[in-house]
């Protein structure tokens, strides 16, 4: 990890960032796509196990959350990333990357939408958002396994007790 140090984390941050910015037009704009993914294939999901409502627009897991989580997400890459002095910024950034994106994985893998993800028009994807999801959590480990020293810093200003 030290070449990733020396030399930045440019790369995994950049991807990370692309994936997330260009998928914020579908999420926030009610486009079919996301309405098939979120409404028409995990809501009748959960609604089946007892939990109607959390895909719904203003459900805790509507495309407007995961896409607010994406896009603060993606800022704090950024910003710890250009900003000197501010790579903790960079980790956050990634731990809360990881956490979305291992949510997306498991919907993918324990759900109806399934690793093939149908599209709104009935073509299948080819498994493009699943292969897209697991390079965003593998870049994201990396950061944060690159910033693990900023991270824990962090963390042990913030314990109880901790001078």
């Amino acid at each position: 990890m030290r070449f990733l140090d020396r030399h930045g984390l440019k790369i995994p941050v950049l991807f990370i960032c692309f994936v997330f910015i260009q998928s914020l037009f579908f999420k926030f704009t009610r486009h079919p796509e996301t309405i098939n993914i979120f409404e028409a294939r995990l809501e009748p999901w959960a609604a089946g196990l007892g939990f109607p409502g959390l895909f719904v627009p203003g459900g805790i897991f509507s495309a407007r959350v995961i896409g607010s989580a994406e896009l603060l997400a993606s800022a704090l890459l950024l910003f710890g990333t250009f900003v000197a002095g501010r790579r903790v910024l960079q980790g956050l950034g990634a731990l809360l990357s990881l956490a979305v994106i291992s949510g997306a994985i498991g919907f993918h893998l324990f759900t109806p939408l399934g690793i093939e993800v149908i599209n709104a028009d009935g073509t299948p994807d080819g498994g493009q958002l699943f292969a897209m999801a697991c390079l965003v959590w593998l870049s994201s480990a990396m950061v944060i396994v690159a910033r693990r020293r900023e991270l824990q810093s962090l963390l042990a200003r913030r314990a109880p007790g901790a001078r």
